[in-house]
């Protein structure tokens, strides 16, 4: 087990927690970061882009001219791809982008990434985040006062709404529950922010899917 510092409001120790060394110690493979924040954006593409065959573009049907005696090329619709305003040839059709990897890979991904801001000293636990109103200036003093920067993913229960309400105005951070945190929001901020209880449920988390993987 490992001992992470826990902090009130004002960057004062308080206590300390200990951390499973299967989720916070564990082995950093950068290979799975890259394959799982690839996966992620893949699966957040909206694949809506469309254009229309020559069946679906507005136009006659009449065959232009005859086929034969004119000396001009054979053609039979003016909506064909060679005309302006014709249909497209082989068009973009939407299609779903959306791909996971299996679960071994994305667990071990996340307890890499977890694990990854513990070691580089950019982690603070702390024990419990209470703003007591929503306020997005108080919030940014916090983090000052926190040492976490600009860029920081805020993790609390979803429960805390003053939180997730005064986090919004800060352009560079993010609010995620427990139950929401992910490889690529780890990975885009700088600092990572967490209650003491939150980061008990991720451990809770991913303990309990290594415990299904040894299982499968």
């Amino acid at each position: 087990m490992a001992k992470v510092d826990v902090y009130n409001l004002k960057r004062e120790k308080v206590g300390e927690v200990d951390l499973a060394d299967e989720v916070f110690a564990a082995e950093v493979k950068e290979q799975l970061f890259h394959e799982v924040v690839v996966s992620q954006l893949a699966s957040r593409r909206a694949g809506t882009r469309a254009a229309k065959e020559r069946a679906a573009v507005s136009g006659s049907s009449k065959k232009i001219y005859k086929q034969k005696g004119t000396g001009r090329a054979r053609h039979g619709s003016i909506r064909a791809p060679i005309f302006v305003g014709g249909g497209r040839a082989h068009p973009a059709k939407p299609q779903d982008w959306s791909y996971r990897p299996p679960r071994r890979v994305r667990v071990s991904a996340l307890r890499g990434a977890l694990s990854m801001l513990i070691k580089e000293g950019r982690c603070t636990v702390v024990d419990k985040i209470e703003l007591g109103e929503i306020k997005t200036k108080k919030l940014v003093g916090v983090l000052s006062d926190l040492q976490a920067g600009s860029k920081s993913l805020v993790v609390d229960a979803a429960e805390n709404q003053e939180l997730r309400l005064s986090v919004r105005n800060i352009k560079d951070s993010n609010f995620l529950p427990p139950e929401g945190v992910n490889v690529y929001d780890l990975l885009r901020h700088e600092h990572l922010v967490v209650s003491q209880d939150a980061i008990k449920a991720l451990e809770t988390r991913l303990l309990g899917a290594k415990a299904k993987e040894n299982k499968a």
